[in-house]
């Protein structure tokens, strides 16, 4: 016979705070990355990484946030298609002016661990 162990459900008494942010006037890195601080949960005396813990982030005025040097002119995001020769750029410019909650989503997407959390950590980002 076989030793079974407990089955222990560490999301039982999780408390997520709301965080609400105003982007206006806001450096958009370090904005970014004080999101994805939160939504790892990291600001918490109990955060540990393999545990899911973090806070839910809402975020206004994303359209007003603001980008330090050139990057607004010079830096591009990339995707492919997956066919030869399919890659596709974009300029943060061209998609502020039309999205700008992408970018700021993009940005704390990037910032966030590479593991299976991420996906349940983005989700609970709030951009309008």
């Amino acid at each position: 016979m076989a030793l079974q162990w407990p089955k222990l459900n560490l999301y039982k008494n999780m408390e997520r705070t709301t965080h609400k942010i105003d982007a206006s006037g806001k450096i958009a890195g370090r904005l970014a990355s004080q999101i994805a601080m939160l939504l790892q949960g990291k600001n918490k005396v109990t955060y540990q990484a393999h545990i899911d813990g973090g806070d839910i982030v809402e975020v206004t005025n994303v359209a007003a946030m603001k980008f330090s040097g050139k990057k607004l002119e010079t830096k591009v995001y990339y995707r492919n298609t997956g066919y030869p020769g399919g890659i596709r750029t974009k300029k943060v410019k061209d998609m502020m002016e039309t999205e700008p909650a992408t970018v700021l989503r993009k940005m704390v997407y990037l910032m966030l661990p590479k593991n299976k959390l991420r996906p349940n950590m983005i989700k609970r980002l709030i951009v309008s």
